[in-house]
């Protein structure tokens, strides 16, 4: 619902779950806002996803017109879901107990995602050590 937006605050409900917006997701909230804003500036639909169908009325948007542009793609909403997640856990750290609190996350899967966030970052780390040591090497 529009009322679960919080612009100011970069904050997002979602199920009761108050969430933060990051910069991408900020931006693509605000484009939306305003592409909804020219298109039915006169809807009384509090939905945030609204489309011709909904916004004379005040329905949500199915989930069918919601996952429509992904299908057939590559990038499904689980495949999004998860590499989201796992991105948290890059660049926020490994930490379980954020994870757990920014998506809602049993503690159990949060560890996961953290554990495997920890290994991609070692790998990472192990990988620049070896170019630095090669590039010291050529004469």
């Amino acid at each position: 619902m529009l009322d679960d937006v919080d612009v100011g605050n970069r904050r997002l409900t979602i199920a009761g779950r108050v969430r933060p917006l990051d910069d991408l997701t900020l931006k693509l909230l605000l484009d939306w806002l305003e592409y909804r804003r020219q298109h039915w500036p006169n809807t009384a639909n509090l939905h945030l996803l609204i489309n011709n169908q909904t916004a004379t009325g005040t329905g949500r948007a199915s989930n069918r017109w919601v996952r429509g542009p992904l299908r057939g793609q590559e990038a499904t909403l689980e495949r999004l879901r998860v590499d989201r997640q796992l991105e948290e856990a890059m660049v926020r750290g490994p930490d379980p107990l954020h994870l757990a609190e920014v998506f809602g996350l049993h503690e159990k899967t949060a560890m996961r995602y953290a554990d495997s966030a920890r290994a991609l970052l070692e790998q990472a780390a192990e990988q620049q050590l070896r170019r630095n040591l090669l590039d010291r090497d050529v004469p």
